[in-house]
């Protein structure tokens, strides 16, 4: 007959496993900032001090805190159950995050907290673990305590994560390397906080209070992923699945074209979330971001879908069947959930194709006789120079019919060589970098000079024709009182 026998784990051997989980410092602080939520903070500090001998961050909020008991079992690997029912504002779920976050960027975690009844502490050194080979913390004294690095910000009640002895957060640099490579991961961790919890910065998660987040002191400011405050932002028809009782809602957004965002819009965005990369589903749990950027394999991204934004909601209840993982950056939608999700796609397609075509056709439809026209017969589409322009028709004019044929066979050069490739590429990654209009202020009345002369001479001037015709042309696009200035002090003699 088979016996027991007793097999615990090697505490040297896992504990060093388990900083390798995959954690990134944001990802890391994210969950941490989860427990703070989870107690009902409604301010968390994150702060990093590299002025010190040993530099430091600490994690400090206002929420309920804990006594020495508390501490204890908050330092317990596996302090839950993930099978067992929690409140529906509980944003963990294996007991193991506190944990794998900060040893996956310190080696030695101090938890200092305040429930009111007085301050109390407890610490991993993963050094005295993989000395004694076993799981051993210490309970700090009062005198302990006070020698903790912002132990005095917790003001009432509260809790200070504190990392010291950060080993991977420095990449082995020195001196001023050290601090250019700690700033541009700290700027990762403001624009990665100020998505995954946007909501809660917002007040927008209902039962919560307003939470102001900070980091070395500056307020971290709200990303909303879908552009809500632009007017043109597209608001779909929420859908709702139910799956085992719970509802699991699906908000679609299609996001404004580019040219209906305000410069500063433009640079906010495109700064903190590639349009195309960042289509897809937003999954929100519990109002947390978990996991976003991604049509889970129904459709490929692209530029049709580009401006699409999908915002789920789900409720902790369903975390089995979204699959969630232990750093809170992968979601799976269970299979009722992909299927309503595939004909929300549908729809978000169409909406995000036509926001494109529609900006296209009115470019298209602003002038009577544009310098392009688009062709499309029998599924074909191609582009080419209107051969009826009055600019060519100017010039025409004044040409022999040999002289007329090589510029006919020359406009279709022009037009067959159209690097359509190219100009895709550079108006999808870089439409407000994308310019074909150069002039300066000083070169505009020179052109509107050469423009009258093609098209005039020295004769009489239309001058509504002469408008048609620079609007046909977008040289003057952002020069348009130049071009009023010119009509009138010129033309309207």
């Amino acid at each position: 007959m088979a016996r027991h026998h007793h097999l615990p784990p090697s505490a040297s051997s896992l504990s060093a496993s388990m900083r390798d989980l995959g954690y990134s410092l944001e990802t890391a602080i994210a969950d941490l900032v989860d427990n703070s939520i989870s107690a009902e903070a409604t301010k968390v500090d994150i702060l990093c001090d590299l002025s010190q001998t040993n530099p430091t961050l600490g994690i400090i909020d206002n929420g309920n805190g804990m006594d020495e008991a508390g501490i204890i079992d908050a330092l317990r690997h596996g302090s839950k159950n993930p099978s067992e029912m929690r409140s529906p504002k509980d944003l963990g779920r294996f007991g193991l995050g506190l944990k794998t976050a900060s040893f996956s960027q310190c080696k030695r975690l101090t938890v200092v907290s305040n429930n009111g009844s007085g301050l109390h502490a407890a610490e991993w050194d993963l050094e005295t673990v993989h000395k004694k080979d076993d799981w051993l913390i210490s309970i700090l004294d009062t005198e302990e305590i006070a020698e903790v690095p912002f132990h005095d910000l917790i003001i009432g009640t509260g809790t200070a994560v504190i990392w010291r002895n950060l080993d991977r957060l420095f990449e082995e640099e020195v001196g001023a390397g050290l601090h250019e490579i700690v700033n541009e991961k700290l700027d990762l961790v403001e624009k990665h906080l100020a998505l995954v919890f946007h909501r809660f910065i917002s007040g927008e998660v209902s039962g919560r209070n307003k939470l102001a987040l900070s980091l070395n002191g500056h307020s971290i400011k709200p990303f909303d992923p879908f552009c809500r405050k632009n007017p043109a932002t597209q608001i779909l028809p929420e859908e709702v699945v139910r799956v085992d009782g719970a509802a699991v809602q699906m908000q679609p957004y299609i996001l404004p074209h580019h040219s209906k965002l305000s410069a500063q819009e433009y640079d906010f965005y495109q700064n903190r979330s590639d349009f195309v990369s960042n289509q897809g589903a937003y999954v929100y749990r519990a109002g947390r971001l978990m996991a976003w950027g991604d049509w889970f394999r129904l459709i490929p991204k692209g530029e049709a879908t580009k401006l699409a934004r999908v915002q789920i909601d789900f409720p902790n209840s369903l975390d089995e069947l979204w699959t969630i993982d232990i750093k809170k950056s992968r979601a799976r939608p269970p299979a009722p959930v992909r299927n309503r999700l595939r004909q929300v796609i549908d729809t978000v397609t169409a909406r995000s194709t036509k926001v494109h075509r529609g900006r296209g056709k009115k470019l298209f439809d602003e002038v009577n006789a544009p310098v392009w026209e688009r062709y499309a017969t029998q599924g074909a589409i191609r582009y080419g120079l209107n051969s009826e322009h009055p600019l060519a028709e100017a010039l025409r004019a004044n040409l022999d019919s040999e002289n007329d044929r090589r510029l006919a066979i020359y406009l279709e050069a022009v037009a067959s060589s159209l690097p359509i490739e190219m100009i895709y590429s550079d108006f999808s990654t870089k439409p407000q970098e994308t310019h074909q209009n150069e002039l300066s202020r000083e070169e505009i009345n020179v052109r509107l000079n050469d423009l009258k002369q093609c098209l005039f001479g020295n004769g009489d001037v239309n001058v509504e024709a002469f408008r048609e015709v620079v609007r046909s042309t977008r040289f003057f696009i952002g020069f348009e009182d130049a071009v009023e200035d010119y009509i009138t002090r010129e033309l309207d003699k």
